[in-house]
């Protein structure tokens, strides 16, 4: 029973129970995948059904996680089998599974408002935008946003963190942003600034058909 009941697995070299980071970051893509698709085809075309479907599956796995096991999770699963060939990347559980706790809460007052109750709201809108947020900064960056309040909460510090955050460290001379980085960065964003304002109205006319049939009016 304790075999399947369990969160983190012990690995030779690690004092805590540890989970592989490649494999949680493949599966918070295809979460990520899956609800952004979802949220657009309630956005353009009102249709709710998949975001249904999108939340039913994300609680389900989320909940396998904590409270079964995070190796019977499906998403985890399929993210194993994505990333097998990569060395894994260990980090501390139980900072983990406080990240995924709050996962449950959202993904369950997401269920009950818009799969039991049939409802939406600005509620249910934040839910959705804290949910890709929590997946986008997970799978794009390597950062676990729900780890960093289980370091504010908790006494004891986190261990075996992400890219090793969580060890006070000097940069490395290839991490450092030098100014003329920054500028470069404040410059872009200008240009983009400008770009929008000045040629607005050009980007905003609608493409012709380069290799369109002529028109049959015309024919006639």
């Amino acid at each position: 029973m304790n075999k399947i009941i369990n969160f983190g697995e012990d690995v030779a070299g690690y004092n805590i129970p540890v989970l592989n980071e490649r494999e949680i970051r493949a599966a918070a893509g295809i979460l990520f995948l899956i609800m952004f698709i979802s949220i657009l085809t309630v956005i353009l075309k009102s249709n709710f059904l998949l975001l249904k479907y999108g939340v039913t599956i994300f609680l389900i796995d989320i909940v396998i996680r904590v409270f079964v096991n995070p190796k019977y999770s499906p998403f985890l699963i399929i993210g194993r089998l994505i990333v097998r060939n990569q060395v894994p990347e260990y980090v501390g559980a139980q900072q983990k599974k406080f990240a995924w706790i709050i996962g449950v809460v959202l993904a369950t007052v997401m269920f009950i408002l818009l799969v039991v109750v049939n409802s939406y709201s600005p509620i249910t809108g934040l839910i959705c935008l804290i949910c890709l947020i929590f997946l986008f900064f997970e799978t794009a960056f390597g950062i676990c946003l729900g780890c960093k309040f289980y370091s504010m909460i908790h006494k004891e510090k986190a261990q075996y963190c992400p890219g090793e955050v969580c060890d006070v460290k000097s940069k490395q001379d290839i991490q450092k942003t030098s100014m003329a980085q920054m500028i470069i960065v404040l410059v872009f964003v200008v240009y983009v600034f400008l770009v929008s304002l000045l040629f607005n109205d050009i980007y905003n006319k609608k493409p012709f058909e380069m290799f369109g049939s002529t028109n049959s009016t015309q024919v006639k």
